[in-house]
């Protein structure tokens, strides 16, 4: 059975090792697994005055969009010890209007990436919090702080030989836990 899932990167750089980690897990995926961008950039900040009967026009397609999904996978850097307001602010126009969640239910995948040594694991955890609220099941392990990620890539982008085979231990992992959640 094959799988759809949502790609969210909460970097907006253009050199992003979030990206960089979700571009190459994209590269190493079964067949049966479809992973697909879905930018969250252009999202106004969320705010409830404008959740009227005709809301922004993005955060409709957006919500339109992210159900089409089976499973969804975030890729985060860590800004002052927590989440890009970028990947937070999506978060909260996919969780709205209340009791519409488009997340609900959605397998989750967290990974974080940074030059530090800690791997972005405050903003692992932060999103986590968020995603028990969301009711979005979160795989456990293999953990993913990639710290020192500048060190992971080639200069072409491309993972480096021993992080290629963590990253297909976490495909594989990630496969494992959506069937069981979605079965």
């Amino acid at each position: 059975m094959g799988y759809k899932i949502a790609a969210l990167v909460g970097s907006l750089r253009k050199d992003s090792l979030n990206r960089k980690t979700a571009e190459n897990i994209i590269r190493l995926l079964p067949d049966n697994l479809k992973m697909e961008f879905v930018e969250i950039g252009h999202l106004p900040y969320y705010n409830e005055d404008l959740e009227t009967d005709s809301p922004p026009e993005s955060w409709t397609n957006f919500r339109d969009e992210i159900r089409q999904y089976d499973a969804v996978f975030l890729f985060s850097p860590e800004y002052n010890r927590s989440v890009s307001a970028v990947l937070k602010n999506a978060l909260d126009v996919g969780s709205r209007p209340y009791g519409k969640s488009v997340w609900d239910g959605k397998p989750a995948a967290i990974a974080t990436a940074s030059i530090s040594g800690i791997g972005g694991a405050v903003a692992n955890h932060t999103l986590r919090q968020s995603l028990v609220f969301l009711n979005m099941p979160v795989m456990q392990q293999p953990e993913i702080y990639l710290g020192n990620a500048q060190e992971l890539f080639d200069d072409s982008g491309r993972a480096t030989e021993k992080f290629e085979g963590f990253l297909k231990q976490v495909i594989a992992a990630y496969e494992k836990w959506i069937h069981q959640i979605l079965k």
